[in-house]
């Protein structure tokens, strides 16, 4: 299995932090889960080598006003344990694993490669978006049904990936994970007491893990599968809680 490490600027982490947040406020459940179709409607499924781009994880702590405060400890240790989760799926599931690979951490984003990895980042942004239902667009969407297709490629590009890693296709993910502090905890159950005293329901929220995955085909440029998973449960800084989170992050993975 090869990693590819990745580091980008702060305002496009904050960027991402944000659209993923905002996403999860529009997804009605937790899990959005599209799988590409081939030219007789039946899902693709991946059948080759694959490469996990080292995912784009964070942990912070949501303070009582609630602000979050990224943790570099927490982050570090999710980003150590989520790939190795994913390597251990992946062999249940008999999944071609390739050998480590590591490109250079201070990876040019103006690069052929860097620009791969940003290209990917909006893709599946915007994928979220649209297949929530929020702008979607007409040539994104079955005719018959009106139902989202996943419809989605970062094109020929794509080659210098797989030149790089010997890969057939290319797992990206990018998560955003919260943990209420005591603060935040506290005006919570407050807030639920004054709003229950009201006759009314008031939630200001705690933690919340955030997450978007996409399997891209690095012959063709193509996406296809992707998941957009939102919930307030779930921990990256155990190795069990890891697991939990690569299970739902690759739920339905077409293997």
């Amino acid at each position: 299995m090869k990693f590819i490490a990745r580091s980008f600027a702060s305002p496009a982490r904050i960027a991402l932090l944000s659209a993923l947040l905002a996403l999860a406020a529009l997804a009605p459940v937790a899990a959005q889960v599209r799988t590409a179709t081939d030219a007789g409607g039946q899902p693709i499924k991946a059948s080759g080598r694959i490469v996990i781009v080292q995912p784009d994880i964070e942990l912070s702590l949501l303070a009582a006003g609630g602000l979050s405060e990224p943790n570099k400890e927490w982050s570090d240790a999710a980003r150590r344990l989520y790939p190795q989760a994913v390597h251990d799926l992946l062999a249940a599931r008999h999944a071609q694993a390739l050998p480590d690979y590591a490109a250079p951490d201070d990876l040019d984003p103006a690069s052929h490669l860097g620009q791969i990895l940003r290209l990917n980042e909006a893709v599946a942004l915007s994928i979220a978006q649209y297949s929530q239902g929020y702008g979607a667009l007409a040539t994104k969407k079955d005719p018959a049904t009106g139902k989202p297709l996943l419809d989605w490629s970062l094109g020929p590009g794509v080659a210098v990936l797989r030149d790089a890693t010997g890969a057939d296709y290319a797992l990206f993910t990018y998560i955003r994970d919260s943990y209420a502090s005591e603060g935040r905890k506290t005006l919570r159950v407050l807030g639920l007491i004054a709003g229950a005293a009201m006759g009314g329901f008031m939630d200001i929220g705690g933690g919340r893990q955030v997450g978007v995955a996409t399997l891209v085909d690095l012959h063709t440029g193509k996406v296809v599968w992707f998941n957009l998973m939102q919930r307030q449960s779930g921990d990256l800084r155990d190795a069990d809680g890891a697991k939990a989170t690569v299970a739902q992050m690759l739920k339905e993975l077409p293997l």
